[in-house]
């Protein structure tokens, strides 16, 4: 098949492997909660060789994640496994990192909610979750893009939308995980560290 191919992908791997390669130095396994594409799975796993990387997402997302994965042929990615927030069971194992990029907004916050609980029981102590995307503070838009974005998705489905970083936040501590770092990324995104 065709591979799956994102822009946005494309674009944002590089700032966030800069970020994200530090925090994961002396990371073994990592889950990766909507690999979408496949594309963030390959390059990542590809400049982390110490880092296990499990790929996750709904089933109808598995095919187009194998095609990158077939094609990287790397020994430290494994194949998707089925993780549809609120519908699938989490995997029984635990991992030393959580990482996600672009989900809050497409989520129902209920899943939102739903997926700190279930990264709360997956990661291993000490471990961190690493969030990609978008955030609003103090209730505003940091940018007129970021604005524009919150309209589209909100015209696509009124369940979607930026979520405000202090719920965000207070979701995370009622989870027994702690805002370690909140990093600015180019187009008015964020990476949020968060650790147990």
């Amino acid at each position: 098949m065709n591979k799956p191919y994102s822009v946005a992908c494309e674009r944002n791997s590089g700032p966030i492997l800069q970020v994200i390669t530090p925090v994961l130095a002396d990371t073994k396994s990592l889950l990766e909660i909507g690999s979408g594409t496949g594309q963030h799975a390959v390059t990542f796993a590809r400049h982390l060789p110490h880092l296990q990387w499990q790929t996750s997402d709904r089933p109808e997302y598995h095919p187009g994640i194998m095609a990158w994965l077939d094609e990287a042929a790397l020994t430290n990615v494994l194949p998707p496994l089925e993780l549809n927030i609120g519908k699938s069971p989490w995997p029984e194992r635990q991992f030393d990192a959580v990482f996600t990029a672009n989900t809050c907004h497409i989520m129902a916050w209920q899943e939102v909610q739903l997926m700190f609980a279930g990264v709360a029981k997956a990661l291993a102590a000490p471990g961190c979750f690493l969030i990609y995307g978008p955030f609003n503070y103090a209730g505003q838009f940091t940018s007129a893009s970021n604005q524009q974005f919150d309209a589209s998705l909100k015209q696509q489905a009124a369940h979607m939308g930026l979520r405000d970083i202090e719920k965000i936040i207070a979701l995370a501590e009622q989870h027994g995980l702690h805002l370690q770092d909140d990093i600015a990324m180019p187009a008015n995104n964020r990476l949020l560290v968060m650790t147990t």
